[in-house]
């Protein structure tokens, strides 16, 4: 056991020599003081202007004050509905933070237009719609904004920006948005959980983000300790993923916090699913979910103890790691840790270099149109483009993972998730689930670039009523449609093999396919 900074490591892993060749080398404290020559030369220009995370505490703090006294004046006229457009970095951690301490925020990280109408429909004239974009050309978090400025949401009274300086947003909204807050250009977006990105919209909707900084400055004074639990945990991760144990299955063990695996997902697998090589987060439904898979599989619980029969794979077995501690302090170690693990692996922890393919490609069909495709057979509700789900599910190998890619809408659709702990009993190999197109700001660079091991089931669905994006020629069913095509086409690029289910009833077909699959 590692404790420091109010944060618990457990693990039964022995890194203790990786530990030591990293005590050796001093990274722990080059690391802290933002030594950016740590992953190597052909690394070094992008980690000079990526280590701003490492003292982003105390700007966040002079944030504080100012959130305040926006959310009194918020209130006061009449704004408690606080809605976050933001994709990636820039939602992930506010609703990890909010769902865990209770506050309502809604969340817009989808192009589906029955999500986004949804939304939109909901308390317009008491909302305040915060549009985070760190480069501030984000496709979705443009459009989430056309779509409330056509439904008359009042820019001056309730539009509040998050981006970084000299970004197109910026120039954008510069004299249209009640307020505008400019991010640390120095941080990337998986590592911003701590920054404006994280905190604006979470003390916005009523969350008091000074205990987050407060956990997360605990935590801080234990970096540079070569003993220190944020080191133990990158020593555990990449000696592990050396090993062979690649894969990480996270499960919430009674922690508290809610939904931090999907952060920590994002994290992971962006930073390091590169170069043939990589991490990938598996994050569970919870401590009895099945885990599939075997040797190549590290078992995590966000809490709980290391003692107990936290994971079922045909039987008990209990975690090989466990991370227990307050939601500010585990931010910061994870970012750390996969720091530390970038390293030991040999790739560099804050490029993405794959993501712009699918983003390229859904440019391209948006200006041509969408492919001319016709489905191999029809069962049921499900269109299918390809040999069928029991032959895919058979052509799944002891060293692969599945992928299962849902374009859908996450709450009407939210049946649908119920399929990954279905294929995994299948096929006894470790599969994630992933929102389109959120995951492509998570795990699509893993998949991409990262071991070329996984099976595709990408999901899409009819839509009943489409929704257009203001001043575009296109609509959000079209994006939304261009943005699964454009994906399975990178995929497919790569010789990845995908199955594409349509589901021309929503609702019938998630339901067929989990009939079938139990």
């Amino acid at each position: 056991m590692i404790a420091g900074g109010g944060l618990t490591v457990r693990s039964s892993v022995d890194a203790g020599g990786v530990r030591a060749t990293l005590a050796a080398e001093d990274v722990p404290a080059l690391l802290a003081a933002g030594d950016s020559t740590l992953w190597g030369p052909d690394a070094e220009p992008e980690a000079s202007i990526r280590l701003g995370w490492l003292k982003v505490l105390d700007t966040s703090r002079e944030l504080v004050a100012r959130l305040a006294k926006l959310r009194a004046e918020l209130l006061a006229d009449g704004l408690d509905h606080v809605v976050l457009a933001g994709m990636g970095g820039s939602s992930l951690a506010p609703e990890v933070i909010c769902r865990t301490l209770g506050v309502e925020l809604t969340v817009l990280d989808t192009t589906d237009p029955g999500q986004v109408r949804a939304a939109v429909s909901d308390r317009l004239d008491r909302t305040v719609l915060v549009v985070s974009s760190k480069s501030g050309g984000t496709v979705e978090t443009d459009s989430h904004r056309r779509a409330y400025l056509d439904a008359g949401l009042d820019p001056a009274r309730q539009l509040i920006v998050v981006t970084d300086p000299g970004s197109p947003l910026e120039a954008a909204v510069t004299g249209v948005a009640r307020e505008i807050f400019l991010a640390d250009p120095t941080v990337g977006g998986r590592y911003s959980a701590l920054t404006a990105f994280g905190l604006v919209p979470s003390a916005l909707a009523g969350v008091d983000v000074s205990e987050l900084l407060a956990e997360a400055a605990a935590l801080h004074a234990t970096l540079a300790d070569p003993e220190g639990p944020a080191t133990a945990l990158g020593a555990i991760l990449g000696a592990s993923a050396l090993a062979g144990r690649d894969k990480l299955a996270i499960a919430d063990d009674g922690s508290g916090i809610v939904g931090l695996g999907d952060w920590i997902e994002q994290l992971i697998a962006e930073s390091t699913g590169k170069a043939g090589v990589g991490i990938l987060p598996v994050v569970l439904e919870g401590p009895t979910a099945p885990v599939a898979g075997g040797p190549d599989v590290l078992r995590c619980t966000v809490g709980g103890a290391m003692s107990s029969d936290s994971f079922l794979s045909g039987g008990p077995a209990a975690p090989e790691l466990s991370v227990s501690g307050g939601l500010g302090a585990h931010f910061l170690a994870w970012e750390f840790a996969t720091a530390v693990a970038g390293r030991l692996l040999g790739i560099n922890p804050f490029d993405q270099p794959n993501v712009q393919e699918s983003k390229d490609n859904t440019n391209r069909l948006l200006a041509s149109g969408l492919p001319s495709e016709k489905p191999s057979s029809v069962d049921g509700a499900v269109e299918v483009y390809g040999d069928g789900l029991d032959a895919f599910l058979a052509g799944v190998g002891e060293d692969n993972y599945v992928a299962l890619l849902a374009y859908l809408d996450r709450h009407a659709d939210a049946d649908a998730e119920k399929l990954r702990a279905l294929i995994a009993e299948r096929t006894g190999r470790p599969v994630t689930f992933g929102w389109g197109p959120r995951f492509l700001h998570s795990t699509g660079q893993y998949h991409k670039g990262g071991p070329a091991k996984g099976v595709f089931l990408q999901l899409t669905g009819a839509v009943a009523e489409d929704l257009p994006v203001g001043g575009k020629e296109y609509t959000f069913g079209t994006l939304q449609a261009a943005q699964a095509a454009g994906d399975r086409e990178a995929l497919a690029q790569r010789d990845r093999p995908v199955l594409h289910l349509h589901l021309t009833d929503r609702a019938a077909g998630i339901a067929q396919l989990l009939a079938a699959l139990r």
